[in-house]
């Protein structure tokens, strides 16, 4: 087998770095650069771009294609019905991707446009009351107790390091790893009693006594606080854009259905 495989690669002319687009030739068939980029394209990269093992393996498989093609015509599949049947398929659904992936890119929208959007739909974009809270959650009263105690003579960054420190050596809760980092939330996100006491502190405080809920007894501290409003432009502004060039992308694309269904008859 492997000597069957050398003699292949072998027959395989290799074309010299002056035709630099060309990479191998199988017969009189040529395997280019511009064709091997061409099928990478959706993935982001390029053959120059490779390591010579990923080139080298990548020129032996498209040489292993083109091969196993010629294959196929000695067979005559390429007058098979049912390849035929499924050739005519794949070239309507290639024509039509291309011609899609050609609107979508001429597709664009402006700073402006998007802007004008975001003034004309604020409402679509505002942003409830939201608390950065961190949590230690333990099992007694008790230890909640002593945490606190260890904790409330600090303040600022001296209390956020302490409280990040605890959370990772004994809270019990899935967030203990983070420092007790739960992010950003909004009302109706927690459980009512965590909730309330959250919101209810400022901006670096911390409970004053243990937060007894269905999962445990909690300290809460409060790293940061937004209050409700619409959300500015710049942290929209990238959504704005997607949403609008979809929608105007499917406009083009429902035109063009709409125009060819009033010139042919649909039954």
């Amino acid at each position: 087998m492997k000597v069957f495989k050398s003699a292949i690669l072998a027959s395989v002319l290799f074309v010299s770095v002056n035709a630099a687009d060309v990479v191998a030739t199988v017969g009189k068939v040529a395997v280019t650069k511009s064709d091997i980029d061409s099928m990478l394209q959706n993935q982001g990269v390029s053959f120059d771009k490779m390591n010579k093992k990923q080139q080298e393996q990548l020129v032996k498989k498209l040489i292993e294609r083109e091969l196993l093609f010629n294959a196929t015509k000695k067979a005559g599949i390429e007058k098979d019905e049912a390849y035929l049947k499924v050739l005519e398929n794949t070239k309507k659904d290639l024509a039509i991707r291309v011609w899609m992936d050609k609107i979508y890119k001429r597709t664009l929208i402006s700073d402006s446009e998007a802007n004008k959007y975001y003034q004309e739909h604020k409402d679509m974009f505002k942003a409830p009351e939201q608390v950065h809270a961190r949590h230690i959650l333990v099992k007694s009263e008790k230890e909640a107790k002593e945490i606190i105690d260890a904790l409330k003579a600090l303040k600022g960054d001296k209390l956020k390091a302490k409280f990040v420190e605890l959370a990772k050596a004994k809270s019990t809760g899935p967030s203990g790893p983070k420092g007790g980092d739960l992010g950003y939330f909004g009302k109706g996100q927690m459980v009512k009693e965590f909730q309330d006491a959250a919101f209810a502190l400022k901006n670096g405080e911390l409970t004053t006594a243990p937060v007894k809920t269905q999962f445990g007894y909690h300290i809460i501290f409060v790293e940061d606080k937004k209050p409700a409003g619409v959300a500015p432009f710049e942290q929209v502004k990238k959504s704005i854009m997607a949403k609008m060039r979809q929608e105007q992308f499917k406009k083009v694309v429902d035109d063009a259905i709409n125009k060819e269904k009033a010139s042919v008859k649909v039954s």
